[in-house]
């Protein structure tokens, strides 16, 4: 097999990473590619950081060197803010390795155009601060307008979107104060792309909407241009998906993440 030719490896503390495989499939379709899902520990949400990146350091050994994975990217902003600095200089050099909070602080301080933006994710990702502290660094002159939306993950998960449901609580949320006046909305957590479309529906389209999963896509696509990594196969790739534990639920779940039904193999890895 051609080098250019190896997979990409994707991983997540769970399913919700799926939205970035989608969309890596939708960009690059001749790439193929080996997702991960630690669904035996999700959420990494409440784990201690030297547990997430021992956790990452052993999902990527295997993606590596059991799967020869040409590029790694975290679909994860807890595992990106915990174990992305870890990863990149271990493998530097050898692999690049691509999270999904620095391509959108990117994104978001070339436009001009944006001045004030919000920020939704889950309580983690927000209390982190790892977006804030970035875009205080890079850009000190744009408006922050982070709010937490813990309900929004799990009501995805449960499949209660586009509905009165969803509706009501993202309402709630988006007329929230804290993100009155903003130019943009950064959806920072992989599950909302699943309801981009209402998000866009409930401000009409007078906001940019940012979903991660699609910038995460647009870099590393432009990674692998540069570094001259292009599969070089003329026909389309292939997506192998595991997961740490395997129920139906998940089943379940990475088919409205992915968005046509997949073969989920349970798998467990000897842990750091």
């Amino acid at each position: 097999m051609h080098p250019n030719d190896q997979p990409i490896g994707i991983f997540d503390s769970g399913i919700g990473g799926l939205t970035v495989a989608h969309e890596v499939s939708s960009l690059l379709p001749n790439e193929s590619f080996v997702y991960f899902g630690d669904t035996a520990h999700m959420p990494y949400g409440d784990k201690s950081i030297e547990l997430i990146r021992s956790y990452s350091k052993g999902i990527v050994d295997f993606l590596v060197h059991h799967h020869q994975c040409k590029a790694i990217v975290i679909a994860c902003n807890t595992a990106s803010a915990a174990a992305y600095t870890t990863l990149r200089d271990e493998l530097k050099g050898a692999v690049p390795v691509i999270n999904v909070i620095d391509p959108m602080i990117e994104k978001v301080i070339n436009n001009d155009n944006i001045s004030s933006v919000g920020i939704i994710a889950t309580k983690t990702t927000i209390l982190s601060g790892v977006y804030q502290e970035k875009f205080k660094r890079r850009k000190p002159s744009l408006e922050l307008h982070p709010l937490a939306t813990p309900l929004l993950a799990p009501m995805i998960e449960e499949g209660l979107h586009h509905n009165q449901v969803s509706s009501v609580v993202l309402d709630e949320y988006l007329n929230n104060p804290e993100l009155t006046n903003i130019d943009a909305l950064i959806l920072a957590c992989t599950h909302y792309p699943l309801i981009k479309d209402e998000i866009n529906a409930f401000y009409q389209g007078r906001i940019k909407i940012l979903d991660s999963a699609i910038v995460v896509a647009q870099k590393l696509k432009g990674i692998l241009t540069n570094e001259n990594m292009l599969a070089q196969r003329d026909t389309a790739g292939k997506g192998i998906f595991y997961v740490s534990d395997y129920t139906e639920g998940f089943v379940h779940a990475a088919k409205l993440f992915y968005g046509s039904s997949i073969n989920l193999k349970p798998i467990i890895l000897n842990e750091h």
